[in-house]
């Protein structure tokens, strides 16, 4: 066992570390503990059912897959459980159960396995689910009032005829300011202090941006991801929505609306910077995270949805091979053989 430790040989530069996909993917869980947390304080313990859901059926599904395809099971990787608890996060805390168990499907099956697996998806599984999902819109834009001490159902489905006015929430932060309007302006008002904390509705694992943010500190202290995407991604966002803000706000409170509703803080840390859908090289990471803030904006302003993370960090997967293969570094040596062949040729 000792001589196969020591012929064992990994990628250029040789750099031996005991750092993998398993560790890493711990780290992920850990720091995605830190908005499961607040979604169970914020929605209760359907947060917590959910999200269960979410990870016991992509695993579920992971391992079916793989034995019916006969290869060897992955599931030990946690990758899965990264996916289904992202799934669950992004989804409001009344969708039905069944909904989770289809969207597990699309993320592992369809998204995943079918392309080869880990590392060889060009989406992110848990994205391109939530995304999947919108053909149900119905079932996954009921907005419930957090801290609202309504009994809902662990496993069960909601019963929305039992749940009265001052519980539903008609609108979500973003979709009162694609009026132009500031949340806390109206019913069910929104403070900056509470969309900051996550006093507001929205999906589970998104609504409390500092929490995100500690995640955010936690991940890149532990060397999990770097901060180039996360810093280009909420940058843009912070500069276009504070220089061009609506409804004639001004621009400092527009802008941090825009930073602390919605999925954005979600999305930038832990979707965005997923290693197999993200650039491998610093600045294809900045130029990703700039296009990812740019279509999100592009989405809020002038399309019809409110929110936009989802789609602009999905389009952006599509242009990582271009964005790779632009900024990859030159190899050492070849600029200068180059040279050496033209003055070959010149010289007969």
């Amino acid at each position: 066992m000792q001589l196969e430790n020591q012929l064992r040989v990994a990628p250029s530069p040789h750099i031996k570390t005991d750092d993998g996909t398993r560790s890493i993917m711990l780290d992920v869980i850990i720091a995605l503990c830190f908005p499961l947390v607040m979604a169970v304080y914020f929605f209760g313990w359907r947060a917590l059912s959910m999200t269960l859901v979410g990870v016991c059926s992509c695993i579920a599904f992971e391992w079916l897959y793989r034995r019916f395809t006969k290869n060897s099971s992955t599931i030990g990787d946690l990758s899965a459980v990264v996916t289904g608890m992202l799934l669950a996060f992004n989804l409001p805390v009344t969708t039905p159960m069944w909904i989770i168990v289809i969207g597990s499907f699309f993320a592992i099956v369809i998204v995943k396995q079918l392309y080869g697996g880990l590392g060889k998806n060009f989406m992110n599984p848990a994205l391109a689910a939530r995304a999947f999902l919108i053909s149900w819109p119905a079932l996954i834009t009921v907005w419930v009032r957090p801290l609202s001490n309504v009994k809902l159902p662990l496993f069960g489905n909601v019963d929305m005829a039992s749940l009265t006015p001052d519980v539903l929430v008609t609108a979500t932060p973003l979709a009162k300011m694609k009026t132009g309007v500031l949340p806390a302006v109206g019913e069910f008002s929104v403070t900056l202090r509470d969309a900051f904390i996550g006093n507001t509705a929205g999906c589970i694992g998104e609504v409390s941006a500092v929490v995100i943010l500690a995640a955010a500190v936690y991940l890149i202290v532990r060397k999990v991801i770097r901060p180039h995407v996360p810093l280009a991604y909420i940058g843009t966002v912070a500069l276009l929505t504070f220089l061009f803000p609506q409804g004639g706000n001004d621009g400092l409170t527009w802008m941090l609306y825009n930073l602390f509703t919605g999925g954005l803080m979600l999305g930038a840390v832990f979707m965005a910077t997923d290693y197999a859908t993200s650039p491998v090289t610093p600045m294809g990471k900045i130029i990703f995270g700039i296009g990812c803030g740019l279509i999100t904006v592009m989405i809020r302003y002038f399309g019809s949805y409110a929110e936009g993370v989802s789609y602009s960090i999905l389009i952006m997967n599509t242009m990582v091979w271009l964005l790779d293969k632009t900024f990859r570094p030159r190899r050492f040596g070849v600029k200068r053989f180059e040279k050496k062949q033209k003055e070959d040729k010149v010289n007969g």
